[in-house]
């Protein structure tokens, strides 16, 4: 078995350790630079910390979040690396809607700059119309995986 690149070993300890219980959010502090910046559903939260709250908030909205790497590619250099992935777990408030404990589950793209070994940037496209048009329609579960 060959040693996991970096752009590999940062995208899969980011989704073990931060999106699989117990959620260690303080991994973030270790694992994304300092002046870390995502734009995910079009808003832009910038800065570690603020990502920290932003991941803190999303798991009370989907309890028993976890994120699963479908498919992971870097370039050459390995400062850039994309990975598709599916996220779930259990409604609890998300879009504003009442939480109704649901399990659902929904795709996505991420695609990360990684600058002194760390993640350093993130443009995420997500499945967030999809996952919305479920959560009202009274589905029971995702049709999404």
């Amino acid at each position: 078995m060959t040693e996991k690149k970096l752009p590999e070993r940062l995208v899969l300890s980011f989704f073990d350790r931060v999106w699989h219980s117990p959620h260690e959010l303080d991994a973030i502090d270790e694992l994304m630079a300092e002046d870390y910046r995502i734009t995910t559903a079009g808003k832009v939260v910038e800065g570690r910390s603020e990502f920290k709250k932003w991941v803190g908030e999303f798991h009370k909205q989907l309890l028993d979040a976890k994120t699963e790497s479908v498919d992971l590619f870097y370039n050459e250099s390995q400062d850039k690396v994309v990975s598709r992935w599916v996220c779930s777990g259990r409604n609890n408030g998300l879009f504003g809607l009442a939480a109704d404990d649901r399990f659902i589950s929904f795709t996505g793209i991420a695609i990360w700059t990684i600058r002194d070994g760390r993640l350093a940037e993130c443009w995420v496209e997500r499945s967030a119309y999809e996952m919305y048009q479920e959560l009202i329609s009274g589905s029971k579960e995702s049709d999404f995986v």
